[in-house]
């Protein structure tokens, strides 16, 4: 588990990582390319990315027939759910905390890159931090 320092040091990489694809791509394409854009950025840094990493669903000590996908996980340890929307919307923010839970992972970011200024579409949300 990696300190509150070692956190930080992340999270600045992956703030600048989405300043640069924005800043390149600019607001408007699909949440898709952003994506792709921001898996190539941070493995350019040399952070371990998983893309698309599932989630199962327990409920009472019991699997269910159910996962969910998580965009990116950087270093193992925080969640980055990517958007491309005109607003942010609770079930967006619902959806992040979810995966946190669900993964027990105590840092998220839910970026959306449909934004004139990316700092309007950066959001952190932690977990047992």
């Amino acid at each position: 588990m990696k300190t509150r320092e070692e956190l930080d040091s992340l999270s600045a990489q992956i703030l600048d990582s989405a300043i640069k694809v924005h800043r390149a791509m600019g607001p408007g394409l699909l949440e898709a390319v952003y994506h792709h854009c921001m898996l190539a950025e941070l493995r350019s840094r040399d952070l371990q990315v998983d893309t698309a990493v599932p989630v199962p669903l327990f409920y009472d000590g019991m699997p269910l027939d159910k996962e969910y996908i998580i965009d990116l996980l950087i270093d193992e340890e925080i969640i980055l759910e990517l958007k491309s929307v005109e607003g942010l919307l609770p079930v967006h923010e619902a959806q992040l905390i979810s995966y946190l839970r669900l993964a027990d992972k105590r840092l998220g970011f839910l970026i959306n890159f449909n934004v004139p200024l990316l700092k309007n579409g950066f959001r952190r949300f932690v977990n047992k931090f």
